[in-house]
C-alpha cells in the first residue's frame, strides 16, 4: 500500500522536484510535470500512484489555504476591530500569518487568523477585551491530578498509578450522497492496543458482528467496518469499548543515566524515517546550537525538549500536505503536538538517543467533558528504559521539580494511545491513499471509487470515566 508522500523519495529526483515545486506553490508547473510523467507508458504502477498523490496533495492544500487577503484580514478584525492595514502587512511579512503563494496568488491558511494570536504577543495584546481567550485542555497546566500521580508513585514505589477506567464510543458519519447509493463504504476507526503499565484490560462492547479488529501487534491499530450507502442518508459507523488507563511517573536520577547501549532492538529508533524524520543540514545546525558540547544523554534530551517546547503551539495544516513535518516545524514559527513530537524525535535520534511516537485521544472526567486529538512520545534512557514524554504540554509552572518536569518521564491518566508509530499501514490494508498519511486518530473511509477526504465525513469520540480498581 502506498501511503502517499511517505513514499515520494523512493521515486527519484524527478518526483522530488515535483514535491519541491508544490511546497513552493508552483502548482501549474508541478501539474504539468505530473501529467508528462503519468503519460509515460514506461512508468511503473508505484511511481504512477506517487505522482497521482502529488496531484491530490495540491487539491488538499487548496482546501487548507482557502482565504484570500481580504478574508484573512476580516477574520483578524473580528478580534482586533481597529486593525490597521500596515499591522497586518507587517505580521504577514514576518511569517506570522501562514500563507502560500499558489501560482503567484497569495492564499492564507484557514486557521492562520486564529493562530496569529498564539504566535504573536503583539497581536494578542491588541485583541479586544471582549474576545475570550482560547481554553487549554484540563491537564495542559498544573492540576491536582499531577500532584495525585506523583504522590501515588512515591507511596507505591511503582511507575504506573491512579488508573482510570474509561468507556468509549467512537464513530464516523459519512455525509449523505458522498458516494452513489448502494456502493460499499469501508471505514477504519482507531482502536487501542494493550500496553503493559499504560493501558490494559481492553473490553470490546460492540458492534456484536461485522467488525474486523486489527491484530494487537498493529502499530496503528484500527477496527474495520463495512456498510452500503443509502440515497439521501448519512452512513454511520460506530464502535464501543472500555479500557483501563494508568498515569505514568518515572523518577529519573540524571547521575544514574548511562550512554545508550548497543542494542539491535533500539536501532530503528535511532534511524531516519523519511520523509518526516530526516537529519537535514538545517536540523543538524539547530541541534548544534541547542546541544553545544553537551555529551550526557539526559542533559542533551532536556536541552532538546526545552528547545522544542519553546515553539508556540498553533492549529496545523493536514499532515498529508506537508512533505517533511520535522523540517516544517523548524521553519513555520509554530507547530502542533504531532509536529513538535516529530521534530523532537528527529533531534533525539540525531544525538544518539532512541525516540519513538505515540498518539491518540486525550479526554477528561465527565464533569469537564473535554476531548481532543493528541500526539506525544517516548525516549530511551538507560538504565530506566523507555520513558514517556509530552513536549507539547511541556514544562508545568511549578517550583517543585517533580511537578515542573511531569511530562519529561510521565503521563497523565487521561489519554488513550491508538498508535505506537507513524506512517504505518492498516490491517486490513486500505486500497486508496489515506486522508492522513502520517497519523491515525480520526479514522479513514473509502469506497471502490477512491478515498473519502475529511470534508466528506465527521468523526466523534465520547468517553465516560469511572474509578478503576488498582492492579
Amino acid at each position: 500500500m502506498l501511503l502517499g508522500i511517505a513514499s515520494a523519495g523512493a521515486q527519484g529526483p524527478a518526483l522530488d522536484a515535483v514535491v519541491v515545486q508544490i511546497d513552493h506553490g508552483d502548482f501549474a508547473a508541478a501539474d504539468a510535470r505530473i501529467a508528462a510523467a503519468i503519460n509515460d507508458p514506461a512508468l511503473s504502477a508505484e511511481a504512477r500512484a506517487a505522482y497521482a498523490f502529488q496531484r491530490e496533495r495540491m487539491r488538499r492544500m487548496r482546501l487548507d489555504f482557502t482565504l484570500d487577503g481580504a478574508a484573512a484580514k476580516a477574520l483578524v478584525r473580528k478580534q482586533i476591530p481597529d486593525l490597521r492595514d500596515d499591522e497586518f502587512a507587517r505580521w504577514d511579512a514576518a511569517g506570522l500569518i501562514e500563507h502560500l503563494d499558489i501560482d503567484g496568488e497569495r492564499r492564507y491558511f484557514k486557521r492562520a487568523p486564529a493562530n496569529l494570536f498564539r504566535v504573536s504577543a503583539e497581536a494578542k495584546a491588541r485583541r479586544a477585551p471582549s474576545v475570550p481567550l482560547p481554553v487549554d485542555g484540563p491537564y495542559e497546566n498544573l492540576a491536582p491530578h499531577h500532584e495525585e500521580v506523583i504522590a501515588a508513585a512515591k507511596a507505591s514505589g511503582t511507575s504506573s498509578v491512579v488508573p482510570r477506567r474509561v468507556e468509549v464510543t467512537q464513530s464516523i458519519t459519512v455525509k449523505p450522497d458522498a458516494v452513489p447509493a448502494g456502493e460499499l463504504l469501508q471505514a477504519w476507526i482507531p482502536y487501542p492496543r494493550a500496553i503493559p503499565g499504560q493501558q490494559e484490560d481492553i473490553s470490546w462492547i460492540g458492534p456484536k458482528s461485522g467488525a474486523v479488529i486489527a491484530p494487537e501487534a498493529a502499530q496503528q491499530r484500527t477496527v474495520h467496518l463495512q456498510q452500503k450507502a443509502v440515497a439521501g442518508k448519512p452512513t454511520r459507523f460506530e464502535i464501543r469499548y472500555a479500557v483501563t488507563v494508568y498515569a505514568r511517573h518515572i523518577e529519573i536520577d540524571p547521575a544514574k543515566v548511562l550512554p545508550t547501549p548497543a542494542d539491535a532492538a533500539l536501532q530503528p529508533y535511532l534511524a531516519e524515517q523519511p520523509p518526516h524524520v530526516v537529519f537535514t543540514p538545517v536540523l543538524r545546525a539547530f541541534s548544534q546550537r541547542v546541544v553545544g558540547n553537551e555529551t550526557h544523554p539526559y542533559r542533551i534530551a532536556q536541552k532538546l525538549f526545552d528547545a522544542v517546547d519553546q515553539i508556540p503551539w498553533a492549529g496545523a495544516r493536514e499532515y498529508s500536505t506537508i512533505s517533511n513535518i520535522s523540517d516544517y516545524a523548524l521553519h513555520a514559527g509554530h507547530a502542533d503536538c504531532g509536529q513538535q513530537t516529530l521534530l523532537l524525535i528527529a533531534l533525539l535520534r540525531l544525538n544518539g538517543i532512541p525516540a519513538r511516537w505515540q498518539s491518540g485521544m486525550v479526554y477528561s472526567d465527565d464533569a469537564v467533558g473535554y476531548n481532543n486529538l493528541h500526539d506525544w512520545g517516548a525516549l530511551y534512557l538507560a538504565p530506566y528504559g523507555w520513558v514517556p514524554m509530552d513536549v507539547t504540554t511541556g514544562r508545568l509552572q511549578s517550583a517543585d521539580p517533580a511537578l515542573r518536569d511531569f511530562y519529561f518521564g510521565g503521563l497523565d491518566a487521561y489519554r488513550i494511545a491508538f498508535n505506537d508509530d507513524f506512517q504505518q499501514p492498516f490491517q486490513p490494508a486500505k486500497q486508496h491513499p489515506r486522508s492522513d498519511t502520517v497519523d491515525s486518530q480520526r479514522g479513514e473511509v473509502e469506497w471502490s471509487g477512491g478515498n473519502l477526504y475529511f470534508d466528506q465525513w465527521n468523526y466523534d469520540f465520547q468517553s465516560h470515566v469511572v474509578p478503576a480498581t488498582p492492579r
